[in-house]
């Protein structure tokens, strides 16, 4: 294990997001960045039979100074019924959906007030998913520059140029027709491979 990792939150994290938690023993997580638009934070990328497609999740704008953990989900779409609706569509036929299906379904059902409580819960389950116990803490101020653990914040950032990961090609449902698509949400990986997401 590794000294603790920095990280901002993210929604249905990448196989890199979630392969780093694992290599860390403590985990803090950003709470005190103003929200930046057009990232992991609200967003993933999964698979389908037609390729790569985003998923977002919409937010109340209340100012353009609001910090992450103040940003409130909108529910003005029904957008839990269209995600589920195609997360079901996209992994209804991997080798595990059948068995982790309940864990995330609760999440399209249920509505959380704040951006940051929703995607903690869904890690939290996600780890649990994986028998994988790990102490969160969070940030009390924001730091541009932090020395004192390793700083994966960029992780959460739609071009991750500023940090590079070694991935493991693993099976995914759609790979004959599309290939293999590397660092797409985790929930790809738990859906196909289920606990051996561990070893990627």
């Amino acid at each position: 294990m590794q000294k603790n990792i920095l990280v901002s939150t993210a929604y249905l994290p990448s196989v890199f997001y979630l392969k780093q938690i694992l290599m860390h023993d403590t985990v803090l997580i950003e709470k005190q960045e103003k929200f930046i638009k057009q990232t992991y934070r609200n967003r993933c990328d999964i698979l389908t039979a037609n390729g790569m497609m985003p998923l977002s999740i919409p937010l109340i704008k209340q100012s353009n100074q609001e910090l992450i953990f103040e940003k409130k989900i909108s529910y003005a779409e029904n957008w839990q019924h269209q995600h589920w609706r195609t997360l079901v569509s996209a992994y209804k036929s991997s080798p595990y959906f059948e068995f982790f299906e309940h864990e995330f379904k609760s999440f399209y059902e249920t509505r959380y007030e704040f951006l940051f409580d929703y995607n903690l819960q869904l890690l939290e389950t996600i780890l649990k998913i994986l028998r994988v116990k790990k102490t969160f803490q969070f940030t009390d101020t924001y730091e541009l520059n932090s020395t004192e653990v390793n700083d994966y914040r960029a992780l959460s950032e739609l071009k991750q140029t500023k940090i590079k990961i070694e991935s493991k090609p693993y099976y995914q449902v759609f790979a004959d027709k599309n290939g293999f698509k590397e660092n797409v949400s985790c929930i790809d990986a738990i859906f196909n491979i289920g606990l051996d997401v561990k070893q990627l």
